[in-house]
C-alpha cells in the first residue's frame, strides 16, 4: 500500500492526483500548514528533516520530493503509462516538460515570492530580473501550448501533473495574472477537467478552489 503524507496546499497535490490517473490504492496522512507561518506542522517536520512534503512511504522505502516519487511510482506501478521511453519520437519532450516544472518554472515563481514578501520595490534590480525571467518562462509556455494540448506533446503524462501546482494552486502563495496568456488558461481548463484530478483536489484539499484560468 502507498502511504502519502500530504501538506493541505502544496506540491503533494501531484502525487494524489498521479495515483488517481493510475486508478491505484493509497492511503493519505494529511497535515495543515501553520495558521501564521504556513509551514508545515511539527508532526510533518519529525517525519522528514526538511519538514516538507509530500513523502511516501512503501515497502519500507521512505521517500520525499514529489518529482522523485512520481518517477518512483511509475517506474514500480505505472506499466508504462503516463510516461514516454526512450523509443518514442516525445520521450525528450516528455523528459524537458517533467524537469521544467521544478527546474525553471516553480524556482522562478518562489524567487518572486521571496522578493515580493522582502518588500523590495518594483524596480528594484532583483525584482526586475525576476520578474523578467517569470514572463519568459511563461511566454515559452504559451507559444508551446498554443501548438500542443500537453506539454509533452498529443498525449497527457506525468509532466503536465508536475506542471499544474505551479500555475494555480501556487498562486494561492503569489498570485500573478495569467490573463495575457490565453493557451495557458485553456490548458489549466483541460486539467482541471480530468476527472482524476478533481478527485484528487476533492481528496487532498477540499476546502480550495483551484485557481483554474
Amino acid at each position: 500500500m502507498l502511504k502519502i503524507h500530504h501538506l493541505g496546499h502544496s506540491q503533494s497535490e501531484r502525487v494524489l492526483w498521479l495515483c488517481e490517473e493510475l486508478g491505484l490504492a493509497y492511503e493519505m496522512h494529511k497535515y495543515t500548514r501553520d495558521a501564521v507561518t504556513r509551514l508545515s506542522p511539527p508532526d510533518l517536520k519529525a517525519l522528514h528533516p526538511l519538514g516538507a512534503a509530500p513523502v511516501l512511504e512503501t515497502d519500507g522505502v521512505l521517500l520525499a520530493e514529489s518529482a522523485a516519487i512520481i518517477e518512483y511510482i511509475l517506474g514500480r506501478h505505472g506499466e508504462g503509462r503516463l510516461q514516454y521511453g526512450p523509443d518514442h519520437p516525445d520521450f525528450a519532450a516528455y523528459l524537458y516538460w517533467f524537469h521544467f516544472a521544478n527546474g525553471n518554472l516553480q524556482p522562478v515563481i518562489m524567487r518572486a515570492l521571496t522578493a515580493s514578501r522582502c518588500g523590495l520595490p518594483a524596480d528594484h534590480p532583483v525584482v526586475a530580473a525576476t520578474q523578467d525571467r517569470l514572463g519568459k518562462v511563461l511566454a515559452l509556455m504559451e507559444d508551446h501550448l498554443a501548438h500542443n494540448d500537453y506539454l509533452a506533446g498529443g498525449d497527457f503524462t506525468a509532466a503536465d501533473i508536475m506542471t499544474v501546482f505551479s500555475l494555480s494552486t501556487m498562486r494561492l502563495f503569489y498570485p500573478f495574472d495569467l490573463a495575457p496568456y490565453p493557451s495557458i488558461r485553456a490548458y489549466l481548463a483541460r486539467m482541471g477537467g480530468r476527472p482524476a484530478y478533481q478527485r484528487a483536489m476533492a481528496k487532498g484539499d477540499p476546502d480550495l478552489t483551484p485557481l483554474l484560468q
